[in-house]
């Protein structure tokens, strides 16, 4: 499996609750990730930034939410 390209920053829409884990691009420019992890104790947040690592193949740590850690809309940040 290949890496897709990586993009600086991300924005993401979360929907927690999912039954299936995954990550795709939207319509207009935003990522759609679908977690399984309800929005409680930051479960959430740490399965969209493994998500979004394995989706980039860059580790855990690259990845920092930089807006939005508590609401469904976030500003994520992937580093080189």
């Amino acid at each position: 499996m290949t890496a897709a390209p990586l993009p600086r920053l991300l924005q993401v829409r979360v929907k927690p609750g999912a039954r299936v884990s995954e990550l795709r691009p939207g319509d207009d420019g935003t990522w759609i990730a679908r977690v399984k992890a309800p929005p409680v104790d930051g479960r959430a947040n740490d399965e969209l930034v493994a998500l979004i690592a394995r989706q980039f193949g860059v580790a855990r740590r690259q990845i920092r939410i930089r807006r939005g850690a508590s609401g469904r809309s976030k500003w994520v940040e992937v580093a080189d």
